[in-house]
């Protein structure tokens, strides 16, 4: 007894109440927030999820998705892009080769072309940089449909490109009806491989493509649409550099200068390593945005010539509303998706910060 009257009672518990105001700022908070929530909710994850379950059926777009009119097929869909060979999964390899060269020419080439436009307007003694930044940011504003209208007459056989081309003494090419890759005709004009008599390794196939067709490289008109998409999305990724450039410390440049650093010992010593941020950002964008081509592709050839700029998002939308498959079109939107995620996730990668 003794023990129990000696042993101190435990203190008690003062739960911690909430004031009025932060109650009321939380309310505020959600009130404000749920139109946008609802939003997103409605028009992209619903979406997202009815797209899900569409690539799971058999369905020709005329009916209800969840009415018994539609065929639950599970991943036959996917197994058909992916695992029998037809010319669904020939279009689609057509396309994902078609999409790599793309990428490996067109992330690269707008990376190094935004970073110039921006350290060319980021000057300090050039005079009329708002009327610059302007210029060159102005082609990213502009309907992509214009554009690739404006482009497609440009590289016609009498178009403006032929025409500069002759008065050199150069032959232009016919841009959207050689259906042959770069390194196809490379090789094929000098004589190096004879598309005939292909050599056993180079016959193999691969995804309902042989390595020929795999290593054919990008067609003339795959570059002409390259070009297009170059010029008009370098201006948005020139805005990103020229952020991170203004966000350098000027005396970090004070120092290498007074150092002695040459010009280009400062770029690369000290401008390339404070933007690293900025070109991951750059790189990731492009590369997001070059798997996702579509519009071009749209107006200028339509996948021609020989589906050499057949893409992955283009033969999605004529697999639905082209051929009625809404299931395998929507199956091709989702490969395209993990492929996207997955390419993202090895650059985000070997672009993260190291100690």
């Amino acid at each position: 007894m003794v023990a129990l009257q000696t042993r101190r009672a435990a203190p008690p518990v003062h739960r911690r109440r909430r004031s009025p105001d932060t109650v009321r700022q939380r309310r505020a908070g959600v009130l404000f927030s749920a139109p946008a929530v609802l939003v997103i909710l409605l028009f992209l994850v619903a979406p997202m999820l009815m797209a899900l379950w569409v690539s799971l059926l058999h369905w020709d777009g005329q009916s209800n998705p969840f009415s018994g009119s539609a065929r639950f097929v599970g991943g036959a869909n996917y197994s058909e892009l992916l695992g029998h060979d037809g010319l669904l999964r020939r279009d689609f390899a057509t396309s994902v080769r078609n999409t790599l060269y793309y990428v490996l020419l067109d992330v690269p080439l707008v990376t190094v072309l935004s970073f110039g436009l921006a350290l060319v307007v980021n000057q300090r003694i050039l005079r009329g940089r708002g009327f610059f930044r302007t210029v060159f940011y102005f082609p990213s504003i502009t309907s992509s449909v214009a554009i690739g209208v404006t482009f497609l007459f440009l590289f016609q056989g009498g178009g403006a490109v032929n025409a500069i081309l002759s008065l050199v003494g150069v032959q232009g090419p016919s841009w959207f009806t050689d259906s042959r890759g770069l390194v196809q005709i490379v090789l094929a004009g000098t004589g190096l491989v004879d598309p005939g008599h292909l050599p056993g390794w180079l016959a193999a196939q691969g995804m309902g493509l042989s390595v020929w067709d795999w290593l054919a490289g990008p067609s003339v008109a795959m570059c002409a649409i390259i070009a297009l998409t170059v010029w008009s999305s370098s201006g948005t990724f020139m805005l990103f550099f020229l952020s991170g450039l203004q966000n350098i410390p000027v005396q970090v440049e004070e120092a290498a200068l007074v150092d002695g650093a040459s010009t280009w010992q400062r770029f690369r010593g000290v401008t390339l390593p404070l933007m690293r941020r900025s070109t991951v950002l750059v790189v990731t964008l492009a590369l997001i945005g070059s798997w996702q081509v579509f519009d071009q592709v749209y107006v200028m050839s339509q996948g021609s010539p020989g589906k050499t700029t057949l893409t992955p998002a283009y033969l999605s939308y004529t697999t639905s509303f082209g051929d009625g498959n809404f299931g395998g079109g929507a199956a091709i939107a989702f490969v395209l998706f993990a492929i996207i995620v997955l390419f993202t996730a090895v650059q985000r990668w070997f672009g993260r910060e190291r100690s």
